[in-house]
């Protein structure tokens, strides 16, 4: 008889009503390829920190914005920390896991990121624009996202919200990754069409950029995706950096890039579930 598999409980909200996105489908795929390596079961965010004891580990995907069910996140957070139940990603991510402050420490450490501000007396120390990008500090999917005219950006900068100068940027670029490692590149050539997605082929000066964003998270597990925008100068800039759910936009990619995808996912969980402890063989 074969040793048990590894028990994975795939945390998801399938019904989460994404623009331009169907989550749904997107789990359903991934799901149903990783069921043939591990014994997988899917639940809501709210569930997981209920269920997580009767499983390995937990794989976070496309579970929306924790916004929507903070109080939740926050005890799966605490639970699992405090339990030792592995996370994928592990909770130790400095991007968009841990908030916007990245964006604040990358601006003041000269990266090539929008240039980003948090107070008042900090506004004069970002690019003069027309108009201003006001965004929550805790904000997710675009929500509550505003663009004010300059006389306006000042007022609400108090600490609750970050302030970026407009950036009239040709389009944006998405890298995705795995444990490091790069998998493709999506590209929205319709800047007002950020979802209606194209295979991208990058320059070796692209990959640079996103891997100096993907080395500095120090995740030595999971999946991530870097979103740019390339500004009028024709430099990339960093929009955001995305280690907790990143949707994968898995419908935009041929066969032979999904399927190289859903493999290098599987042997990061295999390696992962192996350094955590978890010693079940494969079926």
């Amino acid at each position: 008889m074969s040793a048990a598999r590894p028990r994975i409980l795939y945390v998801t909200d399938l019904a989460y009503p994404a623009r331009g996105r169907r989550y749904c489908d997107e789990d359903v795929f991934l799901t149903a390829r990783l069921r043939e390596e591990f014994d997988l079961a899917l639940c809501h965010p709210r569930d997981a920190a209920a269920l997580m004891g009767a499983f390995d580990a937990v794989v976070v995907r496309n579970s929306g914005p924790v916004l929507g069910h903070l109080d939740a996140y926050e005890d799966f957070r605490a639970r699992a920390l405090a339990t030792g139940v592995p996370v994928y990603n592990p909770l130790t991510g400095r991007g968009d896991m841990a908030g916007k402050q990245y964006l604040l420490d990358l601006t003041d450490a000269g990266m090539p990121v929008i240039p980003t501000a948090g107070r008042p007396e900090d506004l004069h120390r970002l690019p003069r624009a027309d108009r201003y990008v006001v965004k929550p500090r805790l904000g997710a999917d675009s929500h509550g996202l505003r663009i004010v005219p300059a006389a306006e950006a000042s007022a609400p900068a108090d600490g609750d919200v970050l302030v970026q100068p407009y950036v009239d940027f040709a389009y944006e670029v998405s890298f995705y990754f795995v444990d490091q490692d790069f998998q493709y590149a999506l590209h929205a050539p319709d800047p007002a069409a950020r979802w209606r997605l194209e295979p991208y082929l990058p320059t070796p000066g692209d990959l640079d950029f996103a891997r100096r964003f993907v080395e500095w998270n120090t995740l030595a597990h999971g999946i991530q995706r870097v979103d740019a925008c390339r500004a009028p100068g024709g430099e990339l800039l960093l929009v955001e950096l995305e280690d907790l759910n990143p949707y994968l936009s898995l419908d935009a990619l041929d066969d032979t890039t999904r399927d190289a995808f859903v493999a290098a996912t599987t042997a990061s969980l295999h390696r992962f579930l192996r350094e955590s402890g978890v010693t079940r063989a494969r079926g």
